[in-house]
């Protein structure tokens, strides 16, 4: 397998793939601003090359699954479909836990009813963090997750939003696919995890890879040595945030969203961005 693939699940995906949590409305509730235009960037994602779709049918809710079965099935062979569970949303849009074994079953139902399959291929559970745990005890949520695997509903099981501890116990629990962090060059907090499963093989799979997609915080794009880097390789800031990544190590998988062709298209050229040893040292020195 080259080093453009990664394999997750047991299936080769490319590095940079596509995440649907953009498609949505504003704090990904509610219907896109653009329905024909989300639809478009689906389709001209896969057309890219790109294999490897992360959504969740809590965005929404149902809206990014809607869009990705209305754009793309019967999916093309070699796609790998990649939900979440363990969260939910109430009727403000508020994001609520979501892990009690009949949640996580009904997670999984949601997602085989609005994606039109018959098994999602890799399913993360979601660990809530702070006072929105469920106080659902991790090893149980896991006994969940296997049992719906082997059942034949998910294909395999990953973590996201996990602790290091909390990945260590899924490790000693069962095989874990793949791992979805917070990390990017303004928080690197995560590294002990993202070496973890460097060492174990995992791919990892950074979420909010240009920093956070909501307001408020800092944003990778924005940082003056980040975009003077940019004019210096003729690259955008967000080409440079997103090569970073991929530098860091052979095991990280990208996932980033957006609603936008254009911005689309960028994104997956940021796999051809060489950063050089200044850049890499420019970029480093930020942390």
């Amino acid at each position: 397998m080259s080093e453009a693939f990664v394999a997750l699940a047991g299936r080769p995906v490319r590095r940079i793939g596509f995440g649907a949590m953009q498609l949505p409305g504003p704090r990904v509730f509610g219907p896109p601003r653009d329905r024909e235009q989300a639809l478009a960037v689906l389709r001209r994602a896969v057309e890219l090359g790109v294999n490897h779709i992360d959504t969740a049918q809590y965005y929404g809710p149902d809206v990014s699954n809607e869009l990705i079965r209305r754009a793309l099935h019967p999916y093309p062979e070699d796609l790998v479909l990649v939900s979440k569970l363990g969260a939910a949303r109430d009727q403000n849009g508020g994001w609520i836990a979501a892990q009690s074994p009949d949640q996580l079953r009904s997670g999984v139902e949601e997602n085989l009813r609005s994606l039109a399959v018959e098994r999602v291929d890799v399913v993360n559970l979601r660990l809530m963090s702070g006072d929105k745990t469920s106080g659902v005890a991790l090893t149980e949520q896991l006994d969940t997750m296997v049992a719906l695997r082997e059942e034949g509903k998910i294909g395999a099981l990953g973590l996201s939003n996990v602790t290091l501890q909390q990945l260590k116990t899924g490790l000693e629990h069962t095989e874990i696919a793949c791992v979805q962090n917070p990390l990017n060059l303004l928080q690197r907090d995560d590294e002990p995890v993202l070496e973890r499963c460097r060492q174990d093989g995992i791919p990892y799979v950074p979420f909010f890879p240009l920093g956070s997609a909501f307001p408020g915080m800092p944003h990778v794009t924005e940082q003056p040595v980040v975009c003077a880097l940019a004019q210096r390789l003729g690259a955008t800031a967000a080409q440079i945030g997103l090569a970073w990544l991929l530098h860091r190590a052979q095991n990280v998988l990208l996932i980033p969203g957006t609603s936008s062709l254009i911005h689309l298209e960028e994104n997956i050229a940021a796999g051809e961005l060489h950063l050089d040893e200044e850049a890499l040292g420019v970029l480093d020195a930020l942390a």
